[in-house]
């Protein structure tokens, strides 16, 4: 194909745990994203993997929800930025795990439990919760042109916030593709009506 514009609109897809029993539970208590799944555990026991913003906000999000949510960090400490942390303290129904991995999902029709193991002494102990939810970050979809343009370290597609272009003339890039830091349908939508605006001043501009 030929053409003068090009915006990429390839989205992100969520980062997985590649441990036993994930894949074959993910809608029956495996979920990869709080806002849209954690209504369905009301007054159940869940849990939250990994500490960063993503995680603790899904963990705070839930304790409003859950009757449990206990939240299982991979590294000595958090990584979440300092007000989250000190708003995840306040809540009394949220128990942290840290230093811990997360290795199996068991269950029956539906997530039973899940095992993780401390890092420090291999001990590896059985949490009974109802839900999990994997909060370890999004991989942006941007192999299709990540020599391309330029990406940052975490390969999104770094853009000019006022109109969506990239660092090649004429390629534009909306939504979770992108470096923009929240990650929602909405705003992925709003993002690819500024792409699309962006990409005509372009046209009509240069052509």
């Amino acid at each position: 194909y030929k053409t003068k514009t090009v915006i990429v609109a390839t989205g992100a897809k969520p980062r997985s745990l590649n441990i036993p029993g994930e894949a074959e539970y993910v809608g029956k208590g495996v979920h990869y994203c709080s806002t849209c799944d954690g209504p369905f555990y009301k007054g159940l026991d869940v849990a939250v993997i990994g500490g960063g913003n993503s995680g603790v906000e899904a963990a705070l999000d839930l304790s409003g929800i859950a009757k449990s949510v206990t939240l299982i960090e991979f590294m000595p400490e958090l990584k979440a930025d300092k007000v989250l942390q000190e708003k995840l303290a306040e809540q009394s129904n949220i128990k942290i795990i840290l230093n811990s991995a997360t290795t199996k999902v068991n269950g029956s029709e539906f997530v039973e439990s899940i095992v993780y193991k401390n890092r420090e002494n291999n001990e590896e102990r059985t949490l009974n919760v109802e839900g999990m939810f994997v909060e370890v970050g999004l991989s942006p979809r941007s192999e299709v042109v990540k020599d391309l343009v330029e990406t940052n370290k975490i390969w999104e597609i770094v853009i000019n916030p006022e109109n969506n272009s990239t660092s090649v003339a004429g390629i534009f890039a909306a939504g979770d593709v992108t470096n923009i830091r929240q990650k929602q349908i909405i705003i992925a939508m709003g993002e690819g009506a500024k792409a699309a605006l962006g990409a005509f001043e372009y046209l009509i501009t240069k052509y």
